[in-house]
C-alpha cells in the first residue's frame, strides 16, 4: 500500500532546500526535547520515505536530549512495497537529495533551540548512503556521522569529509557486503584522513526497524546505545 500524495502528515516544518534566496522549499518532520534545547540531529530515512518508523526515530533522539530533523526526500510519498521503494529511491535525483540535505543542516544550525555549532547525521539503508555523502559536502558543519546498513557508491568523493564516522552493520545482510563497508571505511581513512569505527553487528538488513521482519532487538538497542553515545561526544 503506498500513499502518493504531495503531503505527508508525518511533515510540521518546511525549509529552504539550499542556501540560495529564492531557492525551492522542502519538508519535513522536527522533534523538539521536553526541556526545548539540544544539539542538532538530521535524520535521513530509509527508501520507504518519511514513516511513522522514521518519525519514532526521530522522537527518540528528541527524548535523548538532540534537535532532530527527518526531512521528506520523497515529498510526501511513503510505500511499504520493496519494488514501489525501489522505483522512489531511483527517482530520486541526487542533486535534489543532495539540497534537501544540505538545507536541512542550515535550518538546525538557525533553529534557536540548537545548542551545538555542528549536527549530526543519522541516516538508515538508503539514508545511510546520504549521511556520508552529506558530510563529505557539508565539512566542518557536521559533527558525527552514523550511517545504518548503507553504503554511497564506490566513486563517492570523501575529501571534504572531516566528521568522525560510526557504521553500524548485519554480518547477515545480503544487500551490504561487509566487504564493501570495509573497502569505503578504507577510502574514507585514505580521503578525509578521519575516524571511521565499524561496528558489525549477527543480523541481518534493517535490523533496527521493529516494523520489518529483520528487525533484531538486542543489535537494535545496543546500536542505539552507541549512536546517542557518539552524538554525545562529538555534536557540539
Amino acid at each position: 500500500m503506498s500513499h502518493e500524495q504531495h503531503e505527508n502528515p508525518r511533515q510540521n516544518v518546511t525549509f529552504p532546500a539550499t542556501d540560495d534566496a529564492g531557492a525551492d522549499h522542502a519538508h519535513g518532520y522536527l522533534a523538539l526535547p521536553a526541556d526545548g534545547g539540544g544539539p542538532g540531529v538530521v535524520v535521513v530515512q530509509e527508501w520507504w520515505g518519511l514513516t511513522d518508523h522514521v518519525v519514532a526515530i526521530t522522537d527518540r533522539l528528541a527524548s535523548e536530549g538532540f534537535v532532530a530533523l527527518a526531512p521528506d526526500l520523497y515529498g510526501g510519498r511513503t510505500t511499504h512495497d520493496s519494488e514501489e521503494a525501489a522505483r522512489f529511491m531511483t527517482e530520486l535525483p541526487p542533486d535534489r537529495a543532495a539540497r534537501d540535505l544540505a538545507g536541512a543542516v542550515t535550518y538546525l544550525l538557525q533553529r534557536p533551540e540548537t545548542t551545538s555549532a555542528t549536527v549530526g547525521a543519522v541516516g538508515f539503508c538508503m539514508g545511510g548512503a546520504f549521511v556520508l555523502s552529506l558530510a563529505a559536502q557539508q565539512g566542518e558543519r557536521i559533527g558525527a556521522a552514523v550511517p545504518w546498513y548503507g553504503v554511497p557508491g564506490p566513486d563517492t568523493d570523501f575529501t571534504g569529509l572531516r566528521a568522525p564516522v560510526l557504521g553500524h552493520f548485519g554480518a547477515e545482510d545480503t544487500s551490504v557486503p561487509l566487504d564493501a563497508v570495509r573497502a569505503m571505511a578504507e577510502r574514507v581513512r585514505e580521503q578525509a584522513g578521519v575516524e571511521v569505527d565499524l561496528q558489525v553487528y549477527p543480523a541481518p538488513h534493517a535490523f533496527y526497524n521493529d516494523e520489518r521482519p529483520n528487525y533484531r532487538p538486542e543489535s537494535a538497542e545496543l546500536a542505539w546505545e552507541r549512536t546517542t553515545g557518539f552524538l554525545r561526544r562529538h555534536v557540539r
